[in-house]
């Protein structure tokens, strides 16, 4: 089965021509049946698979404190005032989330900006220090979990935000030095809109998943988490 179309990337396009809360409610309908609702039935979907990966994982429907990300943009604090997302964008959390910081799997569905990816975003410094500090006592297994060919083939380690130098306290001449400038320690994969609309998402999904689970099995156990 397919769970986007066409009509799911015309709807966000839309959007973002008519980005005011009178369009969106007009069109409310559309956004319930090409984006909300197909979101919600990946998540169904992919719940079965995802436990296979690891049982402390959640792909969660529930359309309010689930996986996805709400449509509304919070705009307490930017210049930019527009209501909506011009994307949607989905958590696949870990079952203890509320009680530590803790990685996630996440999918993004935007037009011409489609990604899949796993990993921790915007730690808080003491979770950063508490990452790096592990990266540094278990390099072989950073390596195997974040440099391993069958990773890196597919995935890249998310570089946008670096400092520009590694962080005091932690050696210059470490062999992942330049991993320890990360602040976000997120695996990512650009997916086409035509993958979205695939009838073999969800086998796409999984078959990323897993090459993730390493990953994010590692900042599991770098954050005292189960995986």
């Amino acid at each position: 089965m397919t769970h986007f179309s066409d009509k799911t990337f015309k709807f966000l396009r839309a959007l973002m021509r008519n980005n005011n809360r009178e369009w969106f409610l007009d069109h409310k309908g559309e956004y319930e049946q090409h984006l909300k609702a197909p979101f919600q039935q990946l998540m169904l979907d992919l719940q079965p698979e995802l436990t296979k990966i690891s049982p402390h994982f959640r792909a969660d429907p529930r359309g309010n404190g689930g996986s996805l990300f709400r449509i509304h943009r919070d705009t307490r604090f930017s210049n930019d005032k527009s209501p909506y997302k011009g994307w949607q964008g989905a958590r696949l959390y870990h079952a203890r989330r509320n009680e530590l910081p803790a990685p996630s799997f996440y999918l993004h569905l935007q037009p011409g900006s489609c990604f899949v990816g796993a990993g921790i975003w915007h730690p808080e410094p003491p979770t950063q220090r508490k990452i790096r500090q592990f990266i540094v006592d278990n390099p072989n297994g950073w390596k195997a979990a974040a440099h391993a060919p069958a990773i890196r083939k597919r995935f890249d380690l998310e570089s946008d935000e670096m400092l520009t130098r590694v962080p005091t306290g932690f050696p210059k001449d470490f062999a992942y030095a330049d991993d320890l400038r990360h602040r976000n320690f997120v695996m990512v994969r650009a997916l086409a809109d035509a993958d979205m609309t695939s009838p073999g998402l969800v086998k796409l999904l999984v078959k990323d998943f897993t090459t993730l689970a390493p990953f994010v099995d590692y900042l599991c156990a770098a954050l005292d988490l189960e995986f």
